[in-house]
């Protein structure tokens, strides 16, 4: 644990004795500095490029599936969908949070309104599985190289299995664009047909 613990502070430059940032430090970074940076995107492409020049993908076939988030969302504080909700904060003026403001601008109009909406988290949606409670969730997308199980791409998107397609879509355009493959054959589970 003490060596772990080490190799942190380590990679962060900071000595044994010093205080580590606050979790919210990160969290502001994220939200401000770093939202339209696409570092993370860079980072994750540079190391893709470094298995495909070292022969570790193969190009010729990839998967995709989906994992259920949950979503930091309380499934009693939510509203009914719909259309017709005033989301400017109603007589207080204090205006939809910073979330709600986010899902606002980048919803897609034509697309059918949520039985719910989260009020924490407007873009999740409410999904369960066979027999468990509903929750609401996000899909994390990947589409592997089957020759080593190299992840190629991510996407994530709300819990729903149309977004899992065009998310499946979206992954492999990127792929061919930023690295010239594209697979003669697509593997996935019977759920892909579905949508």
């Amino acid at each position: 644990m003490f060596i772990q613990v080490y190799n942190c502070r380590w990679f962060c430059r900071l000595g044994l004795e010093e205080p580590i940032p606050n979790h919210s430090a990160f969290s502001r970074a994220r939200h401000g500095r770093f939202r339209d940076a696409d570092i993370l995107r860079k980072l994750f492409e540079t190391i893709v490029e470094t298995c495909v020049d070292k022969g570790l993908v193969g190009g010729e076939g990839f998967a995709t599936d989906a994992s259920i988030i949950r979503a930091d969302a309380n499934r009693q504080n939510h509203i009914d969908g719909g259309d017709d909700h005033d989301w400017s904060g109603g007589s207080g003026g204090s205006g939809p949070s910073r979330a709600v403001r986010e899902y606002l601008k980048g919803i897609d109009r034509e697309a059918a309104s949520p039985k719910e909406i989260s009020l924490s988290d407007p873009a999740s949606r409410l999904t369960a599985a066979v027999g468990r409670p509903a929750f609401f969730g996000w899909c994390t997308n990947y589409l592997i190289d089957i020759k080593h199980a190299v992840i190629m791409d991510v996407a994530a998107t709300p819990a729903l299995r149309t977004a899992e397609v065009n998310a499946t879509k979206t992954m492999i355009g990127r792929v061919e664009n930023r690295f010239g493959l594209k697979p003669k054959r697509l593997i996935g589970d019977t759920a892909y047909g579905t949508a």
